[in-house]
């Protein structure tokens, strides 16, 4: 994953900061110690969307242990899939080999060191990307430039009011963001959804939350003839 924190449900282990939570240093020790953190199979939003697409070219910022980009692969896709973890890049080659399919994993910040070439995948996903204010300004910017005309990013985060509605995922305001936000991020493109969802969580003592997440569709307008 990248800097500054990503979680899907209560697999979040709190730290003094989002600084803190959202290192390289801190990312490798999660995923190093406690196995395939969100499970191996892809995120639920991402499966009901993807489900059926004809095969085309998507980048996935911020892939982590490589659950959405590996299982895009089965279903016929060219993947490339980007994390900040050497340990996290590692653990999705091998979850890439053990289901027999080819995804290009790179080692690479996608905020400070790292641009995706322009217009060059007809899919984007961003997956609990949460990223402080400037840094998630950078990363969809980036995330909306590599898109091809007629191209869609495809996003699903922790919305704002996770925090005191929902459950699990960062605790740090800083890192979460609400439709405004995405709506501003990505002006240029055409937004098809910009809502909040929401996501049943069972924790330890058996009981199920709700999680409040936020999902985006935007489409890159396809250039004009000459």
């Amino acid at each position: 994953m990248q800097p500054a924190g990503h979680a899907e449900s209560s697999g979040h282990a709190p730290t003094a900061s989002y600084h803190e939570s959202g290192t390289m240093e801190a990312w490798n020790e999660r995923y190093a110690t406690r196995g395939m953190v969100w499970g191996s199979d892809p995120n639920r939003f991402l499966a009901e969307y993807a489900t059926g697409l004809t095969p085309r070219r998507i980048l996935d910022l911020g892939c982590g242990q490589g659950r959405n980009a590996v299982w895009l692969a089965t279903q016929g896709h060219r993947v490339i899939g980007v994390d900040v973890s050497p340990v996290a890049i590692e653990q999705a080659r091998k979850l890439a080999a053990d289901r027999t399919v080819e995804v290009s994993f790179e080692v690479a910040n996608v905020v400070e060191d790292w641009t995706p070439p322009a217009g060059a995948f007809d899919l984007v996903v961003l997956s609990y990307l949460q990223l402080p204010p400037h840094d998630r300004r950078v990363a969809h910017a980036r995330a909306a430039d590599a898109v091809a005309p007629g191209g869609t990013v495809w996003l699903i985060a922790h919305h704002s009011d996770n925090i005191t509605d929902g459950v699990g995922g960062p605790q740090y305001p800083e890192v979460l963001f609400d439709e405004s936000a995405l709506a501003a991020d990505f002006g240029d493109l055409e937004i098809l959804r910009n809502e909040k969802v929401y996501r049943d969580v069972e924790g330890e003592d058996g009981l199920v939350r709700v999680a409040h997440d936020i999902l985006l569709l935007a489409t890159k307008p396809l250039e004009p003839a000459g």
